[in-house]
């Protein structure tokens, strides 16, 4: 969908899902403010933008109300991606998790409201499903959360929920699965699980599997998300705003599964990698078994239809990691 050029603000925009909405807006002739504080996006992610004359980088924290009110001057849009992720992370340190991802979110939302920002859209996260057994996940049925991450990412939908009843602010929430995809950051206690084998079997070591590898994910590809930010960006349909939405591929791979396809892919590239063997560890606290989402909603509210397979997006992520990151 085109639309005519609007003023976006990114939170996060030096980050993995970041940068690429960044990119993606900007190529489409959008001006975009990007706010980052780099506690976890990086300045190579926005080296391309930087000169760019549709580009704005404010160097800041979402915990800071005064940076938040001078992101949103004259924006149309907000992008709210800036968030301490990780469920390890915030069992190890709740309270930097709350500060931001509630504090933070917070203090968008009060300078959205008090800017008169048409829309703000946010990641939300399939933690908030929480000990619910129930496959698919729906969007009205979740369980209690397991984790303090999850606890302030569900808080987030109860704030964006009375913002949009009590101010007026049009909100919605995207609950992300599982995404994945070029960019995204292979380094770190905390990196996500396919950057991170995918650099593992590169350098020929043994990928570490937490529990028996038949846990199951909804893997999608950074495209599919990209997607759904602008559905919920440019759709005109009243009943779709002010709620939340699955945002996935709609199908499960398990982690077997996964890695069987990150060997044959990377195989194209070394023949070898074919025959480095995996090995399984213990199961991590705060996992939940089997994440599967529908996105029944997103495609009758949204007219959403995700562009990528698990496979067509596994295959181009391997790829830009094998262009971009592979050590000589």
């Amino acid at each position: 969908m085109t639309m005519d050029s609007k003023a976006i603000l990114i939170t996060g925009g030096a980050g993995f899902i970041g940068s690429n909405l960044c990119e993606y807006f900007l190529g489409k002739g959008h001006k975009v403010t990007c706010l980052d504080n780099f506690a976890t996006g990086h300045r190579h992610n926005i080296a391309g933008f930087l000169n760019h004359p549709n580009f704005k980088l404010i160097e800041g924290d979402i915990r800071n109300l005064e940076t938040c009110q001078e992101a949103v001057k004259h924006i149309d849009y907000v992008l709210h991606q800036a968030a301490l992720g990780s469920v390890p992370r915030s069992i190890n340190d709740p309270i930097t998790s709350n500060e931001v991802n509630v504090s933070g979110f917070l203090n968008m939302l009060v300078a959205c409201r008090d800017a008169g920002v048409k829309r703000f859209i946010y990641a939300a996260s399939s933690s908030t499903y929480g000990d619910s057994e129930s496959l698919p996940k729906v969007e009205d049925k979740i369980g209690k959360p397991l984790s303090p991450y999850a606890i302030t990412k569900y808080v987030n939908e109860l704030y964006a929920e009375i913002f949009s009843k009590t101010y007026g602010l049009e909100t919605i929430g995207l609950r992300y699965f599982n995404v994945y995809g070029r960019r995204q950051d292979p380094n770190g206690a905390y990196a996500a699980v396919i950057p991170k084998f995918v650099m593992q079997l590169m350098a020929h070591e043994s990928p570490v599997v937490n529990g028996d590898g038949n846990y199951s994910r909804d893997f999608t590809y950074i495209d599919n998300v990209i997607q759904m930010n602008e559905l919920a960006m440019s759709t005109q349909n009243k009943e779709a705003v002010n709620t939340v939405y699955n945002t996935a591929f709609g199908d499960r791979t398990t982690l077997n599964n996964m890695l069987h396809y990150l060997k044959l892919y990377l195989s194209e590239f070394d023949q070898s990698i074919a025959e480095v063997p995996v090995v399984y560890g213990p199961n991590r606290v705060g996992d939940i078994p089997h994440s599967l989402a529908s996105i029944d909603k997103a495609k009758q509210l949204l007219h959403y239809h995700p562009k990528f397979s698990f496979q067509e997006g596994l295959k181009e992520a391997v790829a830009w990691y094998w262009n971009n990151l592979k050590k000589d």
